[in-house]
């Protein structure tokens, strides 16, 4: 199918950024005397907001009464080292190249905070990303399907002409909120079984396999 537009998730899909953030979350942990977390607690823990990812690293989540002072130590951290061992993931600088010369749109749409995606997107994909959009007032978080709007909406497009790619259960539902076409790539944060569970129907083993499908 052909698409005017290609709406990104940003961790997982486009940047492997799961070193910085689970550094950036032991760090946190250890300033506020609380029990560090594994790669891989971290890895399943990310993919729905900043917020989210505190609530399932800390004891007691949301209940604990350092939620707030220890979220904001996060933020300033990760707003700090957010750049370390972050990276485009192999392939995907020269995908979203291809899709540009193809006249094809392209939006980033995350659960991260707002002013680490834009710093982001413009480092490391300059003019290639037209549009980012991120949790803020009056853009709920995914799964709601706020942001892709927004992206659509800034892109002016339409949900038909329109492919979200993602990594994780998230995505598929943000997408089917959206109805909007979803594509789960299988290199990033969830594994093929999490996303058939979460209802994904089309899988990208590389991001070079993204250009034949378009």
């Amino acid at each position: 199918m052909s698409y005017k537009a290609i709406l990104f998730d940003l961790d997982g899909t486009l940047l492997n950024t799961l070193d910085d953030l689970h550094n950036s979350v032991n760090r946190t942990m250890s300033a506020f005397h609380f029990p560090l977390r594994t790669r891989e607690e971290t890895r399943l823990a990310v993919g729905d907001g900043v917020g989210m990812l505190i609530t399932r690293s800390i004891p007691n989540g949301q209940n604990n009464p350092k939620f707030a002072e220890c979220l904001a130590a996060f933020r300033a951290d990760y707003a700090e080292h957010n750049q370390v061992l972050t990276a485009p993931y192999e392939g995907i600088p020269a995908l979203l190249t291809t899709l540009c010369e193809k006249n094809i749109r392209i939006g980033v749409v995350s659960n991260k905070f707002d002013s680490a995606v834009k710093a982001l997107c413009a480092d490391y994909f300059g003019q290639l990303v037209e549009v980012a959009v991120c949790e803020r007032e009056g853009v709920r978080r995914k799964p709601h399907p706020d942001s892709l709007f927004a992206a659509m909406e800034a892109l002016d497009v339409l949900p038909e002409d329109t492919l979200y790619v993602g990594d994780s259960e998230t995505d598929v539902a943000s997408a089917k909120n959206a109805g909007i076409d979803c594509l789960s790539v299988l290199w990033g944060f969830r594994d093929k079984e999490t996303l058939l569970q979460a209802g994904a129907m089309c899988f990208v083993g590389a991001p070079k396999e993204i250009l034949a499908l378009i």
